[in-house]
């Protein structure tokens, strides 16, 4: 069944949408990212102009996000305080990165931008994650008994500023959660993301903290830098397709229950694990993209 998007200007398939909205909200439930960083390259790749894919994904992580929350957060599993210093940074990250967003487009040079952003940070990440937590496990099976700290304190620790989050079981300086949500800020106004690819990693890494508190505390932050960059980018570069956005987050609502009950199940370094993987492959799609030659060599623009 076909339906036509208003601001993407084209039709699509309505159970197509339905289906990877499911599959993005389960993903989200799971690994404690908004699902931004697949959804955005699979609508490109069916054709939805990234403008458009950035800035209507933004809305939809909203969705999946706070259904991700409530599910994490009947477990005891979210540190609202943490959350609210990575909101103050991602609100100033996200209000940046949409005046980037709209100077870019203006330039005409978005396009690029999204996709080489895509390849650039998720194969970083993506391959910094495959080979800890592969380490991790291999660490594990040949020393079953021992235990090691997630991280080693260094100089960032010694920053002022410093405020005690007791569910994270951390003291340590706010300018780091800070600087974190900031920086994620700006990827989802530019990239289309909730941020969580980096962020999650962020957090376990450089912030220390428990990898089943990580997961919904990300959730929480993810909700309102999302809702921020929707606001953001509808007033300023009206690329939201509301009609895209409500069929995505229908499916997004169910699979992220469903995402959040599978995550409990697993340890953290499966879980790292699994991410890596869809991390470099969604990655790789994109790389392969960028090389070949596209099917349309030369296009003819209309200027209204």
């Amino acid at each position: 069944m076909q339906i036509y998007l208003p601001i993407a200007e084209m039709p699509v398939n309505v159970f197509l949408l339905l289906g990877m909205g499911g599959v993005i909200g389960f993903l989200s439930g799971l690994f404690g990212v908004g699902g931004g960083f697949l959804m955005t390259p699979l609508l490109i790749f069916i054709g939805i102009p990234p403008a458009v894919a950035v800035g209507t994904e933004a809305n939809q992580i909203v969705a999946s996000s706070v259904s991700g929350v409530l599910a994490h957060w009947r477990r005891g599993n979210v540190d609202f305080k943490m959350g609210l210093v990575l909101l103050l940074g991602g609100f100033a990250g996200s209000t940046l990165g949409v005046m980037v967003f709209s100077f870019l487009r203006g330039l005409g040079q978005i396009d690029l931008v999204i996709s080489l952003s895509y390849v650039i940070f998720l194969g970083t990440i993506g391959a910094l994650m495959l080979y800890e937590s592969a380490r991790t496990m291999r660490r594990r099976k040949t020393a079953p008994g021992q235990r090691r700290k997630l991280h080693q304190h260094n100089w960032v620790h010694g920053l002022p500023l410093k405020m005690r989050f007791r569910r994270s079981k951390l003291y340590i300086s706010a300018l780091l959660p800070f600087t974190v949500g900031f920086l994620v800020g700006v990827l989802a106004a530019i990239m289309g993301v909730g941020g969580g690819f980096v962020m999650v990693p962020a957090m376990i890494y450089l912030l220390g903290m428990p990898t089943n508190v990580v997961i919904g505390t990300s959730l929480f932050q993810i909700i309102f830098v999302t809702a921020n960059v929707t606001f953001l980018q509808s007033y300023a570069n009206q690329t939201v397709d509301v009609v895209l956005a409500l069929l995505l987050l229908t499916g997004a609502v169910i699979g992220a229950q469903f995402g959040a009950r599978a995550g409990a199940k697993l340890q953290g370094e499966e879980l790292r694990g699994l991410l890596a993987l869809m991390v470099l492959a969604v990655c790789g799609k994109l790389f392969f993209d960028l090389l070949v030659t596209p099917a349309d060599v030369y296009s003819i623009g209309v200027v209204r």
